[in-house]
């Protein structure tokens, strides 16, 4: 906006409330609900342009033509560099302005970015997207990368980021279905502090609600966007609905009962701005006025947390005084970026395993560089389009010479055999429909298995080297370069049937077969009726490769993951293991040269603990961006093309486990019941958090404390001496953790509290120190319902990893001594127990509170060391159960065998959130006691109890 008037929103010397509530006093009330929704409509009469939330930006900008592709967000989270985090975030936003700047209606400076899901299980198929299994550490980085995003001017913003997916959101499977259960404590110790640093400190303006439910209530209705989102920033904070979402609520969810009446109850929760078809939107709130569902005031909110963030962009002002408004899209993709993929892909390399000093690899010798990696770079769903791509073969043949790298992509080529022929793909581009033939031989006749793991295969025609697919026909034609789109239409599942082999595509979940007209279409309801096929082989990939690594000097096998195909958005992984045949083609090559090395790209953990154990060396790498290749050979080389020394920095953001059964189920988000994450988990993993290596050798030594005792409120140094004593200059990251020694209640084996980056010479030593808060030992009591520091000692750890720790000391805090549970105190909340089986946390009410519901016969809750006194209690539930009714015994001790000292006999109640209270004398219960409330049969809910004395 070109011109300003003193006094109104148009002047920028004006506060930001007061503009806001001036526009919105200008605004009808049709005009201000045209804002809420994600493609909000001019104003012409007021100079108020479009609006449009929601540009992707995740590790670069998506879906908008070519632009800078950094490494997967998992890959900048194994950086542990938030600086380097935050400059790339800085890229980002500066390409999305210069985008804008081209294209203001097409480009918005709302990005859906970055995302802040702790990576609590490996298998999520959105792995790639979140930076850390660890809460603190995800909030320092997502945080980094939104502050890029955001810029540092303190007025205007660069783009408005916006952190993806409040709350409790780590699975696909049914993820619109499902309910996470979050206890108290798992919301306040894990979940929570990954959105909260990020809001608190600025650095994002916005977040996206999850399309799952937390404890029985969709996550778009959540009390916690208002009881705790808004209160952790004296700023409006955006808060948009997730794709489609608040159409569930009145749909697949059931959640309430028509779409006017689920749109006011988001709206009234604290979602601003929807995703969804914007006549139905609008049609669905204005209704929801009508009715009194919603009021002006309801509206007034929702769009003045739209329009702060606008003001903030600086859509009303002049240009002249914002620093990001003459970016143009020349930055997009320019030198500067390319070099920053590099750094970023660089720093991302993590050395998993190195003996035998394979690495680094000496520059005069021959390499085989193998796998169905080694020769491409693969993009996800949400990556740019690539302007350029270096691949692992091209980065490292650039800097030792073609004659000196030799490759094969180590697949098998086979031919589909039929009753009646060979299957033939066309060539040219857009190849043709596939069909059975002749048969022949040739390269129409061939095609290249490659394997993804989890039963998934797909096919690429030798005749062009483009992928099969099932068209919206069912037709099979090998018209595709790379598998993709939202619906991933080139997978394909081999099933053993009978003698022969049968397809399923996964997408139509229909079997290929061959019609009258012999043309393959994915159209069978079965396998019996599908085409059987005879796969025979053509060429044996893995023999070429062997043949090629036997050879070299050392042989490089790239395995890994393809971002779109068996583990993404929609889609989580079943297993951690390799695919089978990149498995084989790994031992294959491993049998011919010892010296292989497993270079592992993916977006997630695998169990590789054959190569551990095998092969002298493992390298790990997310998905790297365009300039992977180059930035892998200056790890791989150990020095960058102009002689500067370089080595593996990352470090790994999450656990890699030894295989799925070490994991609980994926929809257990109780982390503290399950021993799940490096926090709690008991077990040996293969790889633990933070572990990575270099090609130097650093020694901690001395931890010391600048006190030894401390008190809430106050800040104790935490120093440590590093020596490198190895024989090259490298970089060190000093991890520092502690662990309580005692307390009431289950803590954490570790927990990541900082950690410190430094760069030394051979011979070199230097100290690296760390403030710790002593507010930061604080967890969530259960009991009191508030966080808390209990007076204990703790072990403050120094370390290489969560498990490599080298140096401890011991620090004596001086908090709360923590009662215990005590009958004739507060009530006992159900969804405070402190043990549980066969039971969920569900919805209290549909606005807000917690409750348990019994999922089968015999479920329990249980609550630790009640302390009775000298006996003489009543106890009172609040319950609900359908008819007939059901059961509910209160044991003491145990929940099987323990004395029963009360049985409370609950009426069937009107529906789900209708509560009766039941109440009956305690027999026996007496001292310090454990209590189960046992539920006889499924379908029983509980609120809480309270103890009153008898008479």
């Amino acid at each position: 906006m070109a011109d300003s008037v003193r006094g109104t929103f148009q002047d920028p010397g004006r506060p930001l409330a007061d503009r806001v509530t001036d526009l919105l006093s200008r605004l009808t009330l049709p005009e201000k609900v045209a804002l809420l929704h994600q493609h909000q409509a001019p104003v012409p009469r007021l100079g108020v342009g479009p609006f449009r939330t929601g540009t992707e930006a995740l590790h670069g900008v998506a879906w908008l033509g070519e632009a800078t592709v950094f490494p997967q967000s998992v890959g900048l989270g194994s950086s542990w560099d938030p600086e380097l985090v935050r400059r790339v975030g800085a890229a980002v936003g500066d390409e999305v302005r210069g985008l804008h700047h081209k294209d203001p209606a097409g480009v918005g400076l709302n990005v859906w970015a970055p995302v802040v899901n702790p990576l609590r299980d490996p298998r999520w198929g959105r792995n790639e997207e979140g930076y850390a299994e660890d809460p603190w550490l995800t909030g320092v980085l997502g945080g980094a990368y939104a502050r890029g995003l955001r810029g540092d001017d303190p007025r205007y913003l660069r783009t408005a980021p916006t952190l993806k997916h409040f709350l409790g959101y780590n699975n696909e499977t049914e993820r619109h279905l499902t309910s996470s259960d979050l206890p108290p404590r798992v919301l306040h110790e894990y979940e929570l502090p990954a959105f909260r640093e990020p809001i608190a400190s600025g650095a994002a303006v916005a977040v996206m609600a999850s399309y799952n439910l937390v404890n029985g209530r969709p996550t778009h209705l959540s009390p916690l966007l208002a009881d705790e989102l808004r209160t952790w920033t004296a700023d409006d904070v955006l808060v948009v609905g997730d794709a489609y979402a608040c159409s569930n609520l009145a749909g697949e969810q059931g959640y309430l009962s028509d779409h006017a009446a689920a749109f006011a109850a988001a709206l009234r929760a604290g979602v601003d701005c929807f995703t969804e078809d914007a006549t139905a939107t609008l049609e669905r709130l204005h209704e929801a006025l009508e009715r009194g569902l919603l009021t002006g005031s309801d509206v007034d909110a929702a769009a003045g947390h739209i329009l702060a963030v606008r003001f903030r962009l600086g859509e009303f002002d002049p240009e002249g005084p914002n620093p990001y408004a003459a970016t143009t899209a020349e930055v997009v993709n320019c030198v500067e970026h390319q070099r920053l993929a590099r750094e970023a892909a660089r720093s991302s390399v993590v050395l998993l395993k190195n003996s035998d000093a394979v690495l680094p690899l000496a520059q005069d010798g021959t390499i085989a560089v193998l796998g169905p990696l080694a020769d491409t770079v693969l993009a996800d769903w949400y990556s740019g389009t690539l302007p350029y791509a270096v691949t692992a073969r091209a980065g490292l043949a650039d800097r030792l010479g073609e004659q000196n790298v030799r490759t094969a992509e180590g697949v098998d080529r086979v031919r589909l055999r039929t009753a009646t022929g060979t299957v033939l793909a066309g060539d040219g581009p857009d190849g043709a429909p596939l069909r059975v033939g002749e048969t022949t031989t040739g390269l129409a006749a061939g095609f290249d298995l490659l394997d993804w793991g989890g039963g998934t295969i797909t096919l690429r025609a030798a005749a062009n080297r483009r992928y099969v697919r099932a068209d919206e026909n069912g037709v099979l034609v090998n018209d595709r370069p790379e598998p993709g789109e939202w619906v991933v239409r080139e997978t394909f599942e081999p099933i053993r049937h009978r003698d022969a082999v049968v397809l399923r595509h996964l997408a139509s979940n229909r079997y290929v077969a061959a019609g009258p007209d012999g043309v393959l279409r994915a159209d069978a309801a079965t396998e019996d009726t599908a085409t059987a096929f005879t796969l025979e082989l053509a060429e044996d990939g893995v023999a070429a490769a062997a043949a090629l690594a036997r050879d070299a000097d050392v042989a490089l096998v790239l395995l890994g993951n393809h971002p779109m195909v068996a583990g993404r958005e929609t889609e989580d992984r079943i297993d951690l293991a390799l695919p089978p045949r990149q498995e084989a083609l790994l031992r294959a090559v491993r049998a011919a040269n010892p010296r292989t090395v497993l270079v592992l790209t993916s977006s997630y953990p695998y169990a590789v603990g054959w190569a551990q154990e095998h092969l002298p060396a493992l390298v790990w790498s997310a998905h790297g961006g365009q300039e992977f290749g180059a930035a892998l050979a200056d790890v791989l080389l150990g020095e960058t093309p102009d002689g500067e020394p370089v080595e593996p920095t990352g470090r790994l953001p999450q656990t890699w486990y030894r295989g799925a059964d070490e994991l609980p189920d994926l929809l257990d988000y109780d982390i503290i019941g399950s021993d799940a994450t490096y926090l709690y988990f008991r077990g040996r993993p293969l790889y633990p958090f933070g572990h990575g290596l270099g090609y130097t050798r650093f020694e901690h030594h001395d931890l010391r404390l600048s006190a030894e005792q401390a008190a809430p409120g106050e800040q104790v140094e935490v120093s440590v001496d590093v020596v490198n004593v190895g024989e090259r200059p490298g970089t060190e990251v000093v991890q520092f953790y502690t662990r309580q020694r005692r307390s009431r209640d289950k803590q954490p084996l570790r927990q990541l509290r900082g950690f410190r980056r430094v760069r030394l010479a051979p011979g070199e030593r230097a100290t690296v120190t760390m403030p710790l808060r002593v507010d930061d030992l604080a967890f969530y009591d259960v009991v009191g319902e508030r966080p808390v520091v209990e007076a204990a000692r703790h072990s403050i750890l120094a370390g290489r990893s969560c498990t490599d720790i080298t140096a401890t000391a011991t620090l004596t805090v001086h908090g709360e001594v923590l009662p215990e549970r005590r009958a004739g105190g507060d009530a006992l909340r159900a969804a405070s127990r402190d043990g549980e089986f066969g039971t969920a946390l569900t919805d209290e009410g549909p606005q807000r509170g917690d409750a348990v519901v019994a999922l089968r016969d015999g479920a329990w809750l249980a609550f630790d060391r009640v302390d009775f006194g000298a006996g003489g209690h009543r106890i009172t539930a609040a319950t609900a159960a359908a008819g007939p009714g059901a059961r509910i015994e209160v044991r003491l001790d145990e929940p099987l065998s323990g004395p029963v000292a009360a049985v409370l006999d609950v009426p069937a109640t009107a529906g789900r959130h209708d509560w009766i209270e039941v109440a009956a004398p305690l027999a026996g219960a007496t001292g310090r006691r454990d209590l189960y409330l046992v539920f006889p049969s499924a379908g029983a809910r509980l609120s809480g109890v309270r103890f009153s004395p008898v008479g």
